[in-house]
């Protein structure tokens, strides 16, 4: 009964608005606008928590090694679930898939504003990178049918506009809703906009589905799971306070077996299967190969230490979440600017000199990081967030292009998806990784200048009184108590450098591992070429 009543409600809209018709001009272009909003609030997401993550650990109680799990079932849910969207969409229909992605994706944002533990916000989370991988490839898949080949870049670059101003915006906004709510407003800003985007989808998009989709690989999907989660478990928890027995424990060794036994049986399936999960041939191209092991690298170090920033701001400098978020403001903007500018230069001359160059400037400016301290400047901040910005415009289209410049018309779609999936899950191993290594590092720090300070010296006591002396004054109390807090906050000073030693150490390492970039790109081989026709190899990226 109700399905007949929404079939009357549906016709009688598209009798007083043509305008929603398919075969209506107007038609695509609200589609698009649809579309962008779901996609402007899935990225806005991904970078609007990276503000709130100190609030967190105030919150929570919480120390970085925990709270980077905010981050990490995030990512981890986004990449797992990104190569089967596709399957779904095909399966049971897209208007159906994108607008169940669109509610989870809302439901799990309200979930979030609602949490009372880390735990629950964490599973909160896992559910919102489920919506958000879902979204994001459908949208597009939704744009590319409903548009002409003629005006296909057109949308895609409206498309691409919603990701970019999100990315800039993402990190004010957040900013902006701490300081003047709370951090759970960070997540409650996604419900009106996730609520205006269903009942977009629901009233715009007309439902299509594929007449014969492939068998579904449960057991690549299944196996990819269990070889990632206990993986990223063992790497994030082998520094863990709670676990005392180190990376020999039997926590970390059983979840490091669960994914090697995960990793056989899902290589193996892949390789056998009719349908696999990942279309593993496409790896036998080594331009492919090789921009996905660049794409690893650069998810592995960008994702893994740029969490630690905003930490680093609030925490270290003093900034308010408003001002640490506006600090990332120019980043999307210059990403923005720079990319076209890319796509000629590559388009002229070759794809891997701006490769070459982003990954060259983005590991120029973590080693500018690797020297910040607790007096740092704040263009010490900005200048290297602008280069990181325009490096990330030279770097992205470019590595895209050269990725899937062998690969046929037909799976153009599944090589773009899998870059993505391979860049964002090099993510997770990041957050996981390097939040595991500044714990270790912050203790080596610790320990470190803890053993250079002479208690017995006339130049601490010293510093000790006139701390005293102040704190006396201020707060009054005995001079005992006054000299204990003097104490505590030399104590404290120290704990706050080897923080910030521990993050240079991390944005070092990450830089070292994003310019390992370059190597990748030696191996690859351009060569120019005759247009390649649908379903034929193409000639603008054959190795040599």
């Amino acid at each position: 009964m109700l399905k007949a009543k929404w079939r009357r409600f549906r016709h009688s809209l598209l009798f007083d608005h043509p305008q929603l018709r398919k075969e209506h001009p107007s038609y695509r272009w609200l589609v698009l606008m649809g579309v962008m909003i779901a996609t402007f609030m899935s990225v806005l997401d991904s970078t609007i928590v990276n503000v709130a993550l100190s609030k967190l650990m105030a919150s929570f109680g919480v120390s970085v090694d925990r709270v980077e799990w905010v981050m990490t079932a995030y990512l981890l849910a986004f990449g797992v679930i990104l190569p089967v969207s596709g399957w779904i969409a095909d399966h049971w229909g897209y208007k159906l898939v994108f607008t169940s992605g669109l509610l989870l994706f809302t439901g799990a944002s309200f979930l979030c504003s609602l949490a009372w533990s880390l735990e629950m916000l964490i599973s909160a989370r896992i559910l919102q990178g489920i919506g958000a991988a879902i979204l994001m490839p459908v949208g597009m898949a939704i744009i590319t049918r409903e548009f002409p080949p003629e005006k296909r870049g057109i949308a895609l670059a409206f498309w691409s506009m919603a990701a970019s101003a999100s990315v800039s915006l993402g990190p004010t906004i957040g900013g902006w809703l701490i300081d003047h709510y709370s951090w759970h407003a960070v997540f409650d800003v996604n419900v009106p906009i996730g609520i205006v985007g269903i009942l977009a989808a629901v009233v715009i998009l007309h439902e299509y589905r594929t007449p014969h989709t492939r068998t579904f690989d449960s057991v690549g999907f299944v196996t990819l799971v269990g070889f990632l989660t206990p993986l990223l478990l063992a790497l994030s928890s082998g520094n863990s306070a709670w676990n005392t027995g180190g990376w020999t424990s039997n926590y970390i060794l059983t979840c490091f077996s669960i994914s090697i036994v995960s990793l056989v049986i899902f290589l193996v399936t892949e390789f056998t299967v009719e349908h696999p999960l990942i279309a593993v041939d496409l790896f036998k191209d080594v331009n492919f190969s090789m921009c996905n092991l660049v794409g690893f690298l650069f998810g592995l170090g960008m994702f893994g230490s740029t969490f630690l920033l905003p930490i680093y701001l609030q925490e270290s400098l003093g900034y308010t979440p408003l001002q640490a978020g506006m600090v990332f403001l120019p980043v999307g903007v210059l990403q923005a600017a720079a990319a076209p500018l890319a796509a000629v230069f590559a388009a002229r001359f070759s794809p891997k000199i701006p490769i070459v160059i982003g990954i060259v400037l983005m590991a120029i400016t973590f080693y500018q990081f690797s020297t910040l301290s607790y007096l740092s400047e704040s263009h010490a901040i900005t200048t290297p967030l602008m280069i990181r910005g325009f490096a990330m415009g030279v770097l992205f289209a470019p590595l895209t292009a050269l990725a899937i410049g062998n690969i046929t018309h037909f799976k153009i779609a599944q090589a773009s998806g899998l870059l993505n999936v391979i860049r964002q899950i090099g993510g997770s191993f990041g957050v996981a990784l390097f939040g595991s290594l500044l714990t270790r590092r912050t203790i080596f720090h610790l320990t470190t200048y803890g053993q250079q300070i002479n208690t017995n010296s006339e130049t601490f006591q010293r510093t000790v009184r006139q701390l005293g002396f102040h704190a006396w004054q201020t707060t009054g109390g005995t001079l005992v108590d006054a000299t204990a807090r003097g104490k505590a906050q030399i104590g404290s000073f120290v704990a706050n450098q080897a923080f910030v030693s521990a993050i240079d150490d991390v944005f070092l390492l990450a830089g070292a591992v994003i310019l390992l970039g370059v190597v990748p790109i030696l191996f690859v081989r351009i060569r120019k070429g005759k247009k390649r026709g649908p379903g034929t190899k193409p000639a603008i990226a054959i190795q040599e």
